[in-house]
């Protein structure tokens, strides 16, 4: 009697069976990381955005202390709908300071970004050299000028 060689039926559903399986497990963990790919991609160019902000409010010595600054960024240059709000603060000031005395400034800054209608944000925090001006003296607990 000759014997042919091959799968039956059952076996290849079986073996078909177990690709779709795998298939699908795979596909779905493609997508998953797509998904955080995306995510993280908005959430790195808002960081980038924010050094940079933050780098300019370090340097910018004109910036007024206890007062809110706040601006958005440009949609068509940087591609993300957002913002950042800052305040400069004085962080270390020396007992009966006055006009023109050396302090160290606390600069808070918080960006936000909006993706799929939630609105997401992250602080920053930063420390600067500082002179306090003779109007800022009282706020900032120093001498009387």
């Amino acid at each position: 009697m000759k014997r042919n060689r091959g799968f039956t039926l059952l076996e290849v559903m079986v073996a078909t069976t177990i690709m779709a399986i795998a298939v699908v497990g795979l596909l779905s963990s493609l997508s998953a990381s797509l998904r955080n790919a995306a995510r993280l991609t908005d959430y790195d160019r808002s960081a980038l955005l924010a050094r940079r902000k933050m780098d300019e409010l370090l340097l910018d010595r004109r910036l007024p202390r206890f007062a809110a600054v706040e601006g958005n960024w440009d949609l068509s240059a940087t591609g993300v709908e957002g913002g950042w709000r800052a305040r400069i603060l004085p962080f270390d000031v020396p007992p009966g300071a006055g006009a023109n005395a050396a302090v160290l400034d606390r600069v808070e800054l918080e960006v936000w970004w909006k993706k799929g209608g939630l609105r997401r944000s992250f602080a920053l925090e930063g420390f600067r050299r500082g002179m306090l001006r003779p109007e800022e003296v009282a706020l900032a607990g120093g001498a009387a000028p």
